[in-house]
């Protein structure tokens, strides 16, 4: 299992050093492996963020293109290694434990229901968790204490959401459809104006095939070279702008076969006060009787999982450090049940479907916590 790293080789970091390249006062320590300098001698940066694109599937498929060449090594994810937790990370500055967004599913007490914050969901439910986003979401934006002009490109159908509308701050947001909008839409905002910019340029399809096909599968890896053709286009297009390209992405992938894929069983069950939340691959129990429930999952998952007191991995620094979200306790329950190999774990909720997703995240494999850094400048 691969720790998170928030001291100088993490996503936290990298966030650390655009912000403190920006003119702003960064949360945590800057990356080691991108000095802040280098991003300070371009006129533009661009963050480009590919969700679900792990550091091991870049090397293993990218051979000789353009994102290969100009891979400078891999850095940590945060953890749980999810969208929901990374992708707030890069909107704010702050670790999962600051901003308290610990998986796809959440406890959220100022809704009294598990929710998906990232659709602004009641779990199982299509009805809005009920209360004002700024009960949810408690971290400004990073945009807004920036001295230079910033952008957000964006998925049209995700970018005018509760959540990006509150995260984005003042930045201007600029939707696309495609892969060649999300194309031109970075490139027109960083020729938009003569001012120094930083535009954050967000793609969430990779994410979406490997769910549905699997990480492996011959789906992603047309994906994959379309990306990468992409990515040699970017850095064509911004030739002689003075831009300088940092891709990363908030999670990698692994595939989890069905065999693998552990239902919650009616003894432990009906010890849950809540259904679960986190993860498949990372799920936090809110129970009536912790060392009941903690003897039972213990017994009934023996090696394919580590079960323990949820708060052991906030005092190991799993979700890094800083002031804690004051609803951090409760939001990651009781006991958490963190799967070994490529095993996962489900409960399930009236109205939800019965389909498991063939590639998951959120765990501490390799595949999963390594991501890449790719620099490039134009």
């Amino acid at each position: 299992m691969v720790r998170p790293d928030y001291l100088g080789k993490g996503f936290v970091n990298l966030v650390a050093s655009f912000v403190a390249a920006g003119g702003g006062v960064p949360r945590h320590p800057c990356l080691t492996s991108l000095p802040v300098a280098e991003l300070q001698a371009a006129k533009n940066i661009v963050f480009v963020i590919i969700d679900g694109l792990g550091d091991n599937y870049l090397r293993a498929n990218g051979a000789d293109g353009p994102l290969a060449m100009h891979r400078r090594g891999a850095i940590s994810a945060v953890f749980p290694s999810t969208t929901a937790s990374a992708i707030t990370t890069s909107f704010t500055g702050a670790t999962p434990l600051e901003h308290g967004l610990t998986g796809w599913f959440t406890y959220f007490s100022a809704a009294a229901c598990v929710g998906a914050p990232l659709p602004f969901k009641r779990r199982g439910e299509k009805s809005s968790l009920g209360v004002a986003p700024e009960r949810i979401f408690v971290e400004g934006s990073l945009f807004d204490t920036l001295a230079v002009r910033s952008i957000v490109v964006s998925y049209r159908a995700i970018i005018d959401s509760l959540y990006n509308v509150h995260h984005c701050g003042n930045a201007e947001r600029r939707p696309y459809d495609d892969l060649a909008g999300f194309l031109d839409e970075t490139v027109g905002a960083v020729i938009s104006d003569a001012q120094r910019k930083f535009i954050y340029a967000y793609w969430p399809q990779f994410d979406a095939l490997a769910h549905q096909h699997g990480v492996a599968s011959a789906q992603v890896r047309a994906h994959f070279a379309q990306l990468d053709g992409m990515f040699g286009e970017l850095l064509a297009r911004l030739k002689g702008t003075d831009t300088l390209v940092v891709l990363s992405a908030d999670h990698g992938f692994m595939d989890s076969p069905a065999e693998e894929s552990v239902e919650l069983p009616p003894a432990l069950a009906s010890l849950l006060r809540f259904p679960l939340c986190g993860e498949r691959r990372v799920a936090f129990c809110h129970v009536q009787d912790r060392k009941l429930f903690l003897q039972k999952a213990q017994e009934f998952f023996g090696d394919r999982a580590q079960v323990r007191p949820s708060g052991e991995l906030v005092d190991e620094g799993w979700f890094g450090g800083g002031r804690a979200h004051a609803d951090f306790a409760a939001r990651i329950g009781d006991v958490a049940l963190v799967m070994n190999g490529r095993g996962t774990v489900k409960d399930w909720v009236s109205g939800e479907p019965r389909h498991l997703h063939i590639g998951n995240h959120g765990g501490l494999s390799e595949d999963e916590m390594r991501i890449p850094l790719v620099v490039a400048k134009t």
